[in-house]
């Protein structure tokens, strides 16, 4: 295939080996591993998820993970001219790629925005989810974080921790059922179109500077998740969890459900079939060992996961420890369950307000690592393809 030079010189490449690895660690390690992941494990019986998924990852996520990025080094193309090069009936795969991931920033930006509103109140001198003072708190509330707590059995029974109040009660505001409509939650609506700024402002220079910013962007995150992994493993109970987490339950391997939403997993955290890793590879020289990077970014994806989800277990362990009840029942938020146990650790460690700036900022960088600096670099070839359509 003979390759256009001057289309090459204009696009460019990476500068180092080192921003192209961080850049797509960056993309393909984000909030699916340290949110997602985990509530998954926890809503399918712990170990019982880890089968399917690492029989997916052997068989869909590597091999697809080589294929596409293989594709957009082959090709230096973005991820819709790729395939007409390839097979230019197949174009079409390319702007579904781009819909899908038009589809993911409205549902990405709004886990941003609740991240946005708990960095806000983590400058308070007294973080809202390690106290049960606040009005939106309930007779049941139990504040984990405070020294010598003790609970009498008959609020035993049926107590809340202060994390999962704030955010059931205050972040949600969840109604009684879905004949309540509710208010508009104003707050995190100014959150919503603060967010969306602060992305526009991201990509609008486009790729300029994003090679270095990955630097930050993608590995200070693991920093952050390493303190709340020791955090966690310190805390009474912990060990109850991690034995949840691990310990497989047979009898839901028989439920389909189990496999589809391992495959789905394996799918949206290593950003499959959407075009992200063809456009990142296309950055790469001709020449480039894409083998041997595509085998560690994805033993590096699927590692955060699990690490992840040892954080997130261990501290459910402990909730479960102090509630006295099974840990089944001491979240029962689904997704939210990352906004539970993260926010929980970081109030049980010294200094809790830097902890959970510190935090929250990670979760920030996490959502806009993924989508961000991909839309800068999308954005640019995106025109370079069109242009180069004419």
């Amino acid at each position: 295939m003979k390759i256009n030079e001057g289309q090459i010189e204009e696009r460019g490449y990476w500068g180092s080996k080192a921003e192209f690895i961080l850049a797509v660690a960056g993309n393909v390690v984000g909030l699916g591993n340290v949110w997602r992941f985990p509530y998954l494990c926890y809503k399918y019986g712990g170990g019982a998820f880890l089968i399917p998924y690492l029989m997916f990852v052997a068989t869909c996520g590597v091999p697809l993970f080589l294929l596409e990025t293989a594709m957009g080094q082959y090709t230096q193309e973005g991820g819709i001219t790729c395939w007409s090069r390839l097979c230019p009936l197949a174009e079409g795969i390319g702007y579904a790629g781009q819909l899908i991931q038009v589809y993911s920033c409205m549902y990405y930006i709004i886990i941003l925005a609740w991240a946005l509103f708990y960095l806000i109140f983590s400058f308070r001198s007294q973080l809202p989810w390690a106290s049960c003072d606040n009005i939106w708190n309930t007779d049941n509330c139990v504040n984990l974080a405070a020294k010598n707590l003790t609970i009498r059995w008959t609020t035993l029974i049926n107590s809340t921790s202060a994390a999962t109040e704030f955010w059931e009660r205050r972040v949600l505001a969840l109604s009684g059922g879905i004949e309540e409509v509710g208010k508009i939650n104003w707050e995190i609506l100014l959150c919503l179109v603060a967010m969306w700024i602060i992305c526009y402002f991201c990509i609008w220079k486009g790729v300029k500077s994003t090679g270095k910013v990955v630097y930050f962007t993608a590995t200070f995150p693991y920093v952050m998740l390493l303190v709340l992994l020791f955090r966690g493993l310190t805390l009474p109970g912990a060990l109850q969890g991690v034995v949840f987490y691990l310990y497989p339950e047979p009898s839901l391997l028989s439920d389909p459900q189990v496999w589809m939403e391992a495959g789905a997993q394996i799918v949206f955290s290593y950003s499959l079939s959407v075009g992200t890793l063809t456009v990142l590879s296309s950055y790469n020289k001709y020449n480039n060992n894409c083998y041997r990077d595509c085998f560690w970014l994805c033993l590096l994806n699927s590692v955060t996961s699990l690490v992840a989800g040892f954080a997130v277990f261990s501290v459910l362990g402990f909730m479960a420890h102090k509630q006295g009840v099974p840990i089944e029942e001491v979240a029962e938020s689904g997704p939210g369950l990352a906004f539970i146990a993260y926010p929980q650790a970081v109030a049980m460690m010294p200094f809790p307000q830097l902890w959970a700036v510190c935090f929250f900022i990670m979760i920030i960088l996490l959502g806009l690592d993924t989508h961000v600096s991909l839309s800068s670099l999308t954005h640019k070839l995106y025109y370079l393809e069109l242009k180069n359509m004419k």
